[in-house]
């Protein structure tokens, strides 16, 4: 039975119960306390908390999840992943333990001609809190489960709360029996791989007024009503009913997992260490497609730098998979994460179609980070290797703060990916120290402006897009507007292929009037026009930076309109600004400028006397030519510039042997 079929036979049983089924929740938590939904219940948390009232009595969803604390055993156990989907049936102050129990057996055990799971009911077992004779005579009697498969447990295992005061209850737990090939008998209590628990049913009824431990804590009084808060894991229950030995071997992942054997030149199931990368590339990839989806775009920070993590971990598998993680590629020059990213949207799309619609951004959002990444990780690779043979040779077992962090710091390497690396090479690396070395950047860069260069963006980013586009041409000398070519576009750092209104962009033009800040001048403001097929598009411009030699960036806000990479423009700088922005640098350096015209032995420069920044060989201009009786010319040059206006704005006079500084 394929994933999407179990979600939809789920929510079908429960709306013939009388249950409304509630679309899955962004995984972005609307929690400021969390990054995303970490579980089944969190977006009902409010009305279990009593924090707002249920706009229904009964619910049913199948939501999705990620969950990355653990992330560095994903792959190395068949248990643990990053996204997964949590299918529960909600009851606010309807019924309780009556309801749900036979809820879930008629369920799990109704055949699937019938539309239920089919499972075998002599394989099934449940078990019970300690205490809760009330579940367990419910198991016994109406169920009709034998006594033998009726476990109690105590309070670590069958009792719920949220780790904090709020509600609480005692929990019943369904099994299901592998066989004897999978463990030792004697139920869960015995063998939890054997024994795979498949559904657990909450049964909230207490007021909880301080929690200490998962088995400590204080029971205030009950709740003003109960409620049933069930979760059954979609792709452990996939597992069972496709008759496969662990998650990533269902429809969803392995599809994943097999074209990444297949792109690499592997086979599952052959060696230990390929297999574990393996299953990092299938997990990654899948968790990395729905946070794409749900808006997340790769970044240094908070939700963005968990998707560039994935991101990351996997392109570097996928290159020790293929044996070119010393700066080879794909044998074609394709990125293998293009065609994985096709194949996660197409084992997804049956249960989200929204992913078909969406399968160019999330592309492009990945081709991009993989492009980016592709340079770092030679670069990194190779300087990581020269560390470990140093620390080698000093027969030592750990990689200094100091190395750590040049590998962060010069050549973008993330220190989680060092760490991982220093493992696999048996050795561990100095935190502490590589810690300090970052508190202290940040402090420095404080007092800087190096970060509004690049925005949210990698340096690797642009110096990427220079690579691939060429140096910008910048026509500010002679015009105010002209024609131009988008050349890349940015979004919250990443490339894009298109921005909507109301976006805020980075745009790369390949020639634009626009002067980027720097020397003390200001940048130009202005509007970038384009005209393409989805119709007329405005990007208001507010700030222009450099922050590669060569490479001019737009930043603004996109006005009305979608504006696409690679479509033409119209770029016009803001006029009267710039005139107002030259006037007030050459205000301050009237005194500086007055004193050059008398002594052409004295050089101005741009930073003290900004008048028109630009390559002097295209900013010098003839002194006999532009003021012939101009004492201060004999033997010398004048960097001359004016105002798109043609009105003079400033002159500086350099000796001609000055002329280069």
């Amino acid at each position: 039975m394929q994933s999407a079929e179990i979600a939809r036979r789920f929510l079908a049983y429960f709306e013939a119960q009388g249950h409304t089924i509630v679309p899955s929740a962004s995984l972005v938590a609307d929690d400021p306390t969390l990054l995303f939904v970490v579980a089944g219940m969190q977006p009902f948390k409010p009305y279990l908390l009593g924090q707002q009232t249920p706009p229904y009595k009964r619910a049913a969803d199948v939501q999705k999840c990620v969950r990355t604390l653990d992330i560095e055993e994903v792959g190395k156990t068949t248990r643990h992943a990053t996204f997964f989907q949590m299918l529960g049936n909600w009851s606010f102050g309807d019924y309780f333990k009556e309801g749900a129990i036979p809820f879930a057996w008629e369920l799990l055990t109704k055949s699937e001609r019938d539309g239920g799971f089919g499972f075998p009911e002599e394989r099934l077992w449940a078990t019970v809190l300690h205490g809760d004779d009330e579940a367990f005579a419910i198991w016994r009697d109406e169920i009709g489960l034998p006594k033998s498969r009726i476990q109690r447990r105590g309070l670590k295992d069958n009792y719920w709360h949220m780790g904090v005061a709020g509600p609480g209850g005692p929990c019943s737990e369904i099994y299901y029996d592998r066989g004897p090939e999978y463990g030792r008998e004697g139920g869960p209590e015995a063998d939890e791989d054997r024994y795979l628990e498949v559904w657990n049913l909450v049964f909230m009824q207490d007021q909880l007024s301080a929690v200490r431990a998962k088995d400590d804590f204080d029971v205030e009084g009950p709740l003003p009503f109960k409620n049933v808060d069930t979760g059954m894991g979609l792709e452990r229950m996939a597992a069972l009913l496709q008759g496969v030995d662990n998650i990533y071997e269902i429809d969803t992942t392995w599809k994943i997992l097999d074209k990444a054997a297949e792109l690499t030149e592997q086979e599952y199931g052959r060696d230990h260490r390929t297999d574990v990368a393996l299953r990092v590339v299938a997990d990654h990839v899948r968790s990395a497609v729905m946070l794409i989806e749900d808006g997340v775009l790769p970044s240094n920070e908070a939700r963005g730098y968990v998707l560039r993590r994935l991101l990351r971990r996997s392109i570097r598998n996928l290159r020790l998979l293929a044996g070119a993680q010393r700066g080879g590629g794909s044998p074609s020059g394709t990125g293998f994460m293009h065609e994985l990213t096709a194949v996660a949207i197409g084992a997804m799309g049956e249960q989200f179609p929204e992913l078909h619609r969406d399968a160019v951004n999330i592309q492009t959002v990945i081709d991009a980070e993989e492009a980016a990444f592709a340079g770092t990780l030679r670069t990194g690779t190779a300087i990581f290797d020269v560390a470990v043979e140093e620390t080698r040779r000093k027969h030592a077992a750990v990689l200094s703060g100091a190395q750590a962090f040049q590998l962060h710091d010069t050549y973008g390497f993330p220190i989680d990916l060092t760490l991982e690396m220093a493992a696999e090479q048996g050795l561990t690396v100095d935190e502490e120290g590589f810690r300090r070395l970052m508190a202290e950047q940040r402090a420095r860069a404080k007092k800087d402006a190096a970060e509004k260069k690049t925005g949210n963006a990698d340096i690797s980013v642009y110096a990427s897009l220079l690579e691939q586009a060429g140096k910008v041409t910048f026509t500010g000398y002679d015009m105010a507007a002209g024609e131009a070519t988008i050349v890349a576009l940015l979004a919250g750092g990443v490339p894009v292929r298109s921005a909507a209104a109301g976006s805020e962009v980075s745009v790369v033009l390949d020639r634009t009037p626009f002067y980027a800040e720097g020397g003390g001048q200001l940048a130009d403001h202005g509007v970038i026009k384009t005209d393409s097929a989805g119709g007329p598009a405005e990007v208001e411009v507010t700030d222009v930076q450099m922050p590669l030699p060569g490479l001019i960036v737009h930043r603004g806000t996109v006005r009305f309109g979608e504006v696409t990479t690679g479509s033409p423009a119209y770029a016009e700088i803001e006029v009267e600004r710039a005139r107002w922005a030259r006037s007030r640098c050459s205000a301050r350096s009237t005194a500086a400028r007055s004193a050059s015209w008398r002594s052409a032995s004295t050089p101005v420069s741009c930073a003290a006397a900004p008048t028109w920044p630009g390559p002097a060989s295209s900013a010098w201009s003839s002194c006999s030519a532009s003021r012939p009786s101009d004492p201060a010319c004999a033997g010398s040059r004048r960097w001359w510039a004016s105002t798109r206006s043609g009105s003079w704005r400033g002159r500086a006079c350099w000796s001609t042997s000055s002329a280069s500084s």
